[in-house]
């Protein structure tokens, strides 16, 4: 949940192309190396800046006393996978079988939470479980506890020596000692991507201190741990940043006689013949949504303003679909009637662990048969791909490719 309101700070999507959103893209930790000549002047001369922000002596010293920049940054920032996805593959892989089955438990045990976080600031309890669930697989600690690595050592290595936007880097290192000043955390325990970002909904420092608030009434703010503060916050993000509308769901698949510009109201849309593709008609007929056609021949949409506050969370139409379509699924809604053209089912929960089975059992290393697909899994799909001669070699793990690991066997 990373500002994006200022030029010099980098945009979410951005961020998450360095790495952030553990739920979709994990990166495994290195360890960190010997601080390089140049690093111990630059924090000789970065002290007096930071006790000038207010961070106290005990806290500089506690923190950045003895501490070793993990220059593993450097290279991660310029080395992260990319993969080219067409956006079925991007929902199939986001609206997993795993994430709607966990989505599932998750809700029933914060039952409670979801409640109290509808009645306070109106945001639908499926569209949190998802941003929840593909941030950080719904807080699973096997995911903090593989994927994270301690922060203050990326993000004094950024600060000292980030070959771009120096000044953001060394801001957000700052932001992290005020968390520690304020007591609201230990360096220990701040644990997150290699840029920083941290815990249930990811939250870079600034957001931890300018965004969250202690929803849980402990007498601080945390990202970690019980998800109220997190969920809460990110509630209180998409009211505010994302100007959502309480008691409105997200939007609809419709069935369409052709392309349309503007706002309507759902009574509109549907007295120019655009009707839900499953038949039903539209609870709030004075609403308005804008129509969206993804991709010619694939499937409509009306989306709300609640679509477009999930989308200030990252600016991206189709992490915004998918993150709506998430929170429809887990709450028991089907898939999307109207597939996308060239399009294949997702992979059940038991197929995407048979194709990890068979990929490991090949000698590619999908870093666990959980059923969950992240960087190694993808990676390993696209070796296989590569290798066996499949195009496109796209990483895409799906029913073509575990179809010819069956043929191997």
């Amino acid at each position: 949940m990373t500002r994006i309101d200022s030029p010099n700070r980098p945009t979410r999507r951005a961020l998450l192309q360095y790495g952030l959103g553990a739920g979709a893209l994990l990166i495994s930790p290195a360890p960190a190396l010997a601080a390089p000549p140049g690093f111990d002047r630059w924090r000789d001369n970065f002290r007096s800046r930071a006790l000038a922000k207010g961070i106290s002596e005990a806290t500089w010293t506690r923190v950045m006393g003895r501490i070793q920049p993990d220059i593993s940054v450097f290279a991660q920032m310029e080395t992260q996978p990319e993969f080219d996805e067409q956006i079925w593959q991007y929902i199939n892989r986001r609206v997993s079988d795993w994430r709607i089955i966990a989505g599932k438990e998750a809700l029933r045990k914060n039952e409670a939470l979801f409640a109290r976080i509808e009645k306070d600031f109106g945001v639908e309890r499926g569209t949190l479980l998802a941003l929840w669930g593909v941030e950080s697989a719904y807080g699973d600690p096997q995911v903090q506890q593989n994927h994270m690595k301690p922060v203050f050592p990326s993000l004094a290595a950024l600060a000292w020596n980030a070959p771009r936007r120096k000044s953001y880097w060394e801001s957000e290192l700052i932001n992290a000692l005020s968390i520690v000043d304020r007591g609201w955390s230990t360096p220990e325990q701040m644990r997150g991507s290699w840029a920083g970002a941290m815990g249930h909904t990811q939250w870079m420092p600034e957001v931890w201190l300018n965004v969250g608030f202690d929803y849980d009434g402990d007498g601080r703010v945390s990202p970690f741990g019980k998800p109220d503060d997190a969920l809460g916050s990110t509630a209180k993000f998409l009211v505010d940043r994302g100007k959502y509308h309480r008691g409105e769901h997200w939007g609809y698949e419709v069935r369409s006689p052709g392309h349309a510009n503007g706002s309507r109201t759902y009574a509109a849309w549907a007295g120019a013949g655009v009707n839900r593709a499953e038949g039903q008609p539209f609870p709030q007929p004075n609403a308005s949504a804008k129509l969206w056609i993804p991709v010619p021949g694939g499937p409509a949409f009306l989306v709300g303003p609640n679509f477009y506050a999930v989308r200030s969370y990252n600016p991206s139409m189709n992490y915004a679909l998918a993150i709506c379509h998430l929170g429809d699924r887990i709450l028991g809604a089907p898939p999307f009637i109207q597939p996308f053209p060239g399009s294949e089912r997702a992979l059940t929960l038991a197929e995407v662990q048979e194709m990890q089975v068979r990929l490991t059992k090949a000698g590619f290393d999908t870093g666990g048969t959980d059923g969950r697909v992240g960087n190694d899994t993808m990676k390993a799909v696209r070796d296989y791909q590569v290798k066996m001669g499949l195009e496109p070699a796209d990483g895409y793990g799906g029913l073509q490719v575990l179809a010819r690991l069956r043929q191997g066997s």
